[in-house]
């Protein structure tokens, strides 16, 4: 039976085009955001300025995101996708002109960051609402935690094939990620489904229709908002490049292996679900991943023995695979296809608040009191956030089943 639903999911030709575009994507996506941080440290040497870089992200996001769930309601997702790809491959084209024509800047860098900023507000409501039209209902967790294990293998991948060839110098990272942008946006344009044209009236309720649809359904409020904080205060990301400069000493290569761990714990619980899919209290297991993320980052906070650090990043990545695949499945399901861009919009600020404003937050306290503070103490509010979201949403914490 499990061998058959995964030999029918690879037969959807669709699902499959727009997985490898998303594989090539995000492989892309990775390389740029390596090569990025690394840049600009190499420039300022400000833990300010790396908190800058997801600032400078988050916030067009947080603008336009809204607007771009509507936009997925309205337009072929597929075509969206693609023209987000396009978008990124201009910033690496950028980029890489920058270098050989040597006005490399830290003003330029951060102009970049808005311009990705802006491509992703668009990008993650078409791709989280475009999967559940290329797959039955039923194949739907499958497909949600296959796409989910490709993207933890490019994250690996991204970030390592980065750091290598940013050795090259970052040149090399930014032709690359140009070829497979583009590449990626190739396949989304071939990717065929029957799209409905919404017809009702570009208006101000009709865009926030999603947010009034999250806010109503408790479960679906919690699960989101559970992955918001704790990324807030958990995540690392923006300061692995002090880790690997400043405290563990391990140069662009390290940080490239330090980006991936987290993916390969991801990219090991995503196959386990494939293999073997949530089926009770998943509920429960959500705050319990969460929990353990937060434990792992203090884990990784407090060390300065890079094989320790390793594996306490794999294990945060274990983590948040489970809160991922739960929180998109009961998205997906519980939303009717009319609503799935604009819920989906709501669903990506929180995912770009909890990435792009973590990253902020991180710089911040780790120019203040430095990187291991800003980390452990990220940790400890993730513990108390998972004890906190037991009490506050009791629904969620009884779930029992994702259908």
């Amino acid at each position: 039976m499990q061998a058959d639903s995964l030999k029918h999911l690879f037969a959807q030709r669709a699902f499959v085009r727009f997985w490898l575009a998303r594989l090539g994507g995000t492989t892309a996506n990775q390389m740029l955001m390596v090569a990025l941080a690394w840049h600009m440290y190499d420039i300022t040497s400000s833990a300010w300025d790396l908190g800058l870089v997801g600032l400078f992200q988050f916030v067009p996001a947080l603008i336009f995101t809204l607007p771009a769930g509507h936009v997925a309601d309205r337009f072929h997702r597929g075509r969206i996708f693609a023209g987000c790809m396009l978008a990124q491959a201009l910033a690496a084209a950028v980029l890489l002109a920058a270098i050989y024509g040597d006005f490399s800047t830290r003003a330029l860098i951060l102009g970049i960051s808005v311009l990705l900023g802006m491509a992703r507000a668009f990008q993650m409501p078409a791709q989280q609402a475009l999967t559940p039209q290329l797959v039955p209902a039923v194949l739907l967790q499958r497909a949600i935690t296959l796409s989910a294990s490709a993207m933890q293998a490019a994250i690996i991948c991204g970030p390592a094939l980065g750091g290598v060839l940013y050795t090259f110098g970052p040149a090399t990272v930014y032709a690359s990620s140009l070829l497979l942008l583009l590449s990626a946006g190739a396949l989304a344009l071939a990717v065929n489904y029957h799209h409905k044209t919404a017809r009702a009236a570009a208006t101000w309720n009709s865009v926030i229709a999603g947010v009034t649809f999250v806010w109503q359904r408790k479960v679906i409020l919690g699960a989101t908002s559970l992955d918001l904080f704790a990324v807030l205060l958990g995540g690392a990301t923006a300061l692995l490049p002090i880790f690997a400069r400043d405290i563990l000493q391990i140069g662009p290569v390290g940080l490239g292996l330090l980006r991936g761990a987290p993916a390969v714990g991801a990219l090991v619980m995503s196959l386990a679900l494939v293999r073997w899919p949530l089926k009770r209290k998943v509920g429960h297991k959500l705050l319990q991943a969460v929990a353990i993320f937060g434990l792992a980052t203090v884990v990784f906070g407090a060390s300065s023995n890079f094989i320790l650090s390793l594996v306490a990043l794999v294990i945060t990545g274990a983590a948040d695979s489970v809160s991922v695949v739960v929180r998109n499945t009961l998205v997906q399901l519980e939303t009717p296809d009319e609503m799935r861009g604009r819920v989906s919009a709501v669903s990506s600020i929180f995912i770009g608040a909890s990435n792009q404003l973590g990253e902020f937050e991180s710089g911040a306290v780790a120019a203040l009191w430095g990187p291991v503070v800003s980390v452990v103490s990220g940790g400890i509010g993730t513990l108390l956030v998972a004890a906190a979201w037991l009490k506050l949403f009791p629904a969620l914490a009884r779930r029992d089943h994702l259908l």
